[in-house]
């Protein structure tokens, strides 16, 4: 990025795919292992997706993982759109960071560190962790169905946050990240960003939220989407400025933290539609980004099953999960660990040698490590 104002369009040249060579590498020492063919269903791919982008063949066990979660409060919540009341997002971190909570639960089980970052949580600060308010951007995102969520400012600060914590759970050798969110409104926010992308009306996208509501909330967040994706559609062109005016503090660090796991070759587990959508905004700025995203699981939300076929990606999962703060992709996350482990630790079945009698014990070479290095 360039030392004055932000400019997208360095990602495009920034991130490059995982490496396709060790991807085929990775194939073909499956392929060695005497395992018929399919016979481990996605755990292969997931294995060969690792390999790619550790850039290393035998992949190496995933022994460092950690959740991501931000939390914000969006202004559209006014609106009833929600069967959470405006503002109610700090006591869903507070659940979280006290370990009560069912990501908290999960991540505990899993042996996974948990980091919570405020973005635009509607509390006093010192009513939460120094270390979980450092990013913080502003109390509360703005109404996105009649003004910007975030000045153009605002918006660029937000962006680079989620870009230092990439970079900080990069350089502290994480390698495998789990992003969620915690929010009042994100799902309305999520809907309408994937919406505008998409070109879909907001019927289409407009999902039941984290907690079902019923149908008159659901004609009220309809109603929020479809002026959101007024406002939207003309902005469509300037990522940055899409993110500021529907998207929020939350959803835009985390198209941020996405962005720049992508220029770390650092993988990424998805949960939710909120996620989703941020992965959808990182597509339009950098078409090779998705490449190391996972989709975890499949919540349920409309939005998300659209954003998701828009990036041609197939969830881990479908068990309909939508309490959001990483739920969905901690479920996940023992299926990757089962892949990274299998790909690693399968022996190899040496192939005969043409001449035995040539050969006698002890003549089998080590087996090969292959990395990007080579």
């Amino acid at each position: 990025m360039s030392d004055g104002g932000l400019n997208l369009d360095d990602f495009g040249d920034l991130i490059e795919r995982p490496s396709a060579r060790l991807r085929r590498s990775a194939e073909e020492r499956r392929a060695r292992t005497g395992l018929a063919p399919g016979t481990l269903g996605r755990l292969d791919q997931v294995g060969a997706w690792l390999a790619a982008a550790q850039g290393r063949v035998p992949v190496t066990p995933v022994e460092r993982p950690k959740a991501v979660v931000f939390a914000g409060d969006h202004g559209v919540a006014s609106l009833g759109v929600s069967a959470r009341r405006p503002g109610e997002a700090v006591a869903l971190v507070r659940a979280l960071l006290d370990g009560t909570s069912p990501g908290a639960v999960l991540a505990r089980q899993a042996e996974v560190p948990v980091r919570v970052v405020d973005m635009a949580l509607d509390c006093p600060p010192d009513e939460l962790p120094a270390e979980v308010t450092a990013h913080r951007v502003r109390r509360g995102s703005g109404r996105l169905d009649v003004e910007d969520a975030l000045t153009a400012e605002e918006a660029e600060r937000a962006f680079r946050a989620g870009m230092a914590i990439a970079d900080e759970e990069a350089d502290a050798g994480t390698d495998l990240l789990v992003l969620g969110d915690l929010s009042v409104g994100g799902t309305t926010a999520a809907a309408v960003l994937i919406g505008a992308l998409c070109g879909t009306d907001a019927s289409v996208v407009t999902g039941r939220g984290g907690v079902p509501i019923d149908d008159l909330a659901w004609m009220r967040k309809c109603a929020a989407i479809r002026d959101g994706l007024r406002r939207a559609r003309p902005v469509l062109g300037d990522q940055l400025q899409l993110l500021a005016a529907v998207g929020g503090a939350d959803l835009t660090a985390m198209t941020g933290f996405l962005l720049q796991c992508a220029v770390r070759r650092t993988p990424v587990v998805l949960d939710g539609v909120v996620a989703t959508a941020c992965a959808l905004v990182g597509q339009r700025v950098a078409f090779r980004a998705p490449d190391w995203w996972l989709s975890g699981q499949a919540s349920g939300e409309p939005g998300q099953a659209k954003a998701l076929d828009r990036m041609a990606m197939d969830p881990l999962l479908d068990h309909g999960v939508t309490v959001g703060e990483a739920t969905g992709a901690l479920l996940a996350l023992p299926l990757v660990r089962a892949a990274a482990a299998l790909a690693a630790e399968l022996p190899e079945r040496p192939e005969p040698a043409p001449d035995t009698a040539a050969s006698g014990p002890g003549d089998e070479p080590e087996p090969a490590v292959i990395s990007d290095a080579t």
